[in-house]
């Protein structure tokens, strides 16, 4: 079964028909399109990976098609188990907030174009926000990528600055299904096979998850901290498993903490998505965002970021990477 995040730290997602007329009063479930948003980087090895079809992961209310269902007990448990530790970890990264705020939001940001990248290190500096970064190595509109050495006394910076970073996987791998011969069905966006069909191992799985832990030490000197997030928040019980075992947890995101940032700009102005935003998002929650979008004609991040956070400011709320999130703290002892 194919998953979207749905909640922190869950993986369950589900995949949805085309859009229905009716777009305003569902705004507040807008789900992950990085498929097609990532798809639409120029020059990349993945010219052949095709775009999500309109409103494939928008919500129900949005769509005039019912989510698919799972067709077995096991994913059927599997998304209960998943739905039932998601609404826990809410409750308790809600609780977990400190005395003096009234709630905490854990911002995250997944690597993109990287065109609003200096953006939003200043915004993040001029609000005091400390913030989760996952990485992959993502073509740029420098014309590089997001993990060349071109980019380590940006990387050395944030690691300066005090804020997390995960893993993304490396060539930008997005699931795509589990085959009955125990392999994992993958495909890369970029790399010497983006764009291609590939088969991976559980072993071979890890170390792709591995490889932006080990080009950011390169980079930075610094360790990646122990979670990862799937392009498209697509994720199996395989790939959960094979992250787990290899010591990532997967981090996925809050329905109201997506940004939208990947969706058209003419039908999701960033006014709409901001009000959305303020509206909807409670202590716990883990939001969303990219350091840049090939496809969006007006970019979320340069009117937004900075009014989101200080709208949240203003209600009260503070800020924390996910090493503070109680679902992905590391214990006592733990390296």
């Amino acid at each position: 079964m194919k998953h979207l995040t749905m909640r922190h730290p869950t993986p369950g997602l589900m995949r949805c028909g085309r859009m229905s007329a009716v777009l305003l009063c569902a705004i507040a479930m807008l789900p992950h399109a990085c498929a097609h948003a990532h798809a639409s980087a120029p020059g990349t090895a993945n010219a052949s990976v095709a775009p999500a079809k309109p409103g494939a992961h928008l919500p129900a209310a949005l769509t005039t098609a019912a989510p698919a269902v799972a067709s077995t007990a096991a994913s059927t448990a599997a998304s209960t188990a998943a739905s039932t530790a998601a609404s826990t970890a809410a409750s308790t990264a809600a609780s977990a907030a400190p005395a003096a705020c009234k709630g905490t939001i854990y911002m995250t940001f997944d690597t993109g174009s990287q065109s609003q990248a200096d953006l939003i290190a200043n915004v993040l500096n001029k609000r005091h926000v400390k913030a989760t970064f996952f990485l992959a190595n993502e073509k740029t509109t420098r014309g590089d990528y997001s993990l060349d050495a071109s980019w380590a006394p940006y990387w050395k910076a944030r690691v300066a600055e005090g804020h997390a970073f995960g893993t993304h996987t490396f060539d930008h791998v997005y699931w795509k299904k589990d085959l009955a011969n125990g392999l994992i069905q993958v495909k890369p966006q970029f790399g010497k096979d983006g764009g291609k069909l590939a088969s991976f191992s559980d072993k071979q799985f890890c170390e792709e998850l591995r490889r932006v832990d080990t080009r950011f030490q390169e980079l930075t000197g610094r360790k990646l901290d122990p979670f990862w997030r799937a392009p498209g928040g697509y994720t199996s019980p395989r790939t959960l498993a094979a992250g787990s075992a290899c010591g990532y947890q997967h981090a996925g995101w809050a329905p109201a903490g997506y940004s939208g940032d990947e969706l058209p700009s003419d039908k999701y102005p960033n006014a709409m998505l901001l009000k959305k935003a303020l509206a909807n998002l409670r202590s716990g929650d883990i939001f969303i965002a990219h350091m840049g979008i090939w496809s969006r004609k007006e970019p979320w991040a340069p009117a937004n970021l900075d009014a989101l956070i200080s709208g949240l400011q203003d209600k009260g709320f503070c800020f924390a990477t996910l090493r503070e999130h109680p679902a992905y703290a590391q214990k006592k002892g733990q390296p």
